[in-house]
């Protein structure tokens, strides 16, 4: 079992525990408990910030849209957009898929929590800002828009599931190992891994907190959506990361006589 930090229902603060990433097993208090025995909280506080266009497969399915009116070049420095705090969800917790829309796009991301105040870091200094790893289900609402904000697609409430928990990165895998699979129903849809990357994330580090500061609890997370997969109601999506753990959440219907 590794060291994690998680919080449950009704917990203001995250607590230390054990849990076995991948046998669905934790350590709380001195009991061993199965994850489903308990109602989760997202373990995170701070602000949470995704850095857009750093999947090489969607850098490349984009690259003649990029060059074209009215930017007519790729950006130069790092894309990010925000999910605010009503987007932030938790393990085994519904999200709501909006009257009148179809589907919603699940990415699986990687986060990483802050640990330390981050502000113009080198590259090769960057891990040590990093308290640990934890999963991020970047989900939106399928759009095309890819130089302004696409808030109401992406920003919707609950649309941005984190956790189960959080692992310190001393008890995690390397950055490069770690394996991102989807399970939609039980089926793997999408296998992905940091190569895919179209940079470190070191370096990312380094380039966005050139120009921003990072917080203890702040969350950058690098999502891989070029191939997510598309969920409808009453699917079940499970986000596992090796060494990390899974994520999982069902997709149900929102009720109710007027889209939010």
């Amino acid at each position: 079992m590794a060291n994690v930090r998680l919080r449950l229902a009704g917990m203001r603060r995250t607590i230390e525990a054990k849990a076995d990433p991948r046998g669905g097993k934790v350590l709380i208090g001195g009991r061993v408990c199965r994850v489903d025995e308990w109602e989760w909280d997202a373990p995170i506080d701070g602000a949470m910030y995704g850095v857009a266009l750093n999947d090489l497969k969607e850098w490349a399915a984009l690259s003649r849209e990029m060059i074209a009116p009215p930017y007519e070049k790729p950006p130069e420095g790092p894309v990010l957009y925000m999910k605010p705090v009503n987007t932030i969800n938790a393990h085994r917790r519904p999200v709501l898929l909006p009257r009148g829309v179809k589907h919603l796009q699940a990415a699986p991301a990687l986060g990483l929590v802050i640990g330390r105040t981050a502000a113009r870091v080198r590259r090769e200094q960057a891990l040590d800002f990093v308290f640990g790893y934890t999963i991020v289900n970047d989900l939106s609402i399928p759009h095309k828009q890819r130089y302004r904000p696409a808030v109401k697609e992406q920003a919707r409430d609950g649309f941005a599931p984190v956790g189960p928990w959080i692992v310190p990165k001393e008890e995690a895998a390397p950055l490069s190992t770690l394996t991102a699979r989807v399970y939609v129903n039980g089926r793997l849809v999408q296998r992905a891994d940091p190569s895919r990357f179209r940079q470190p994330v070191e370096q990312w580090l380094a380039d966005v907190t050139a120009f921003m500061t990072l917080y203890p609890g702040d969350v950058l997370f690098f999502s891989w959506p070029a191939d997510a997969p598309l969920v409808s109601a009453g699917d079940v999506v499970c986000i596992e990361i090796e060494g990390i753990g899974v994520l999982e959440n069902e997709i149900a219907p929102e009720q109710g006589d007027d889209e939010r």
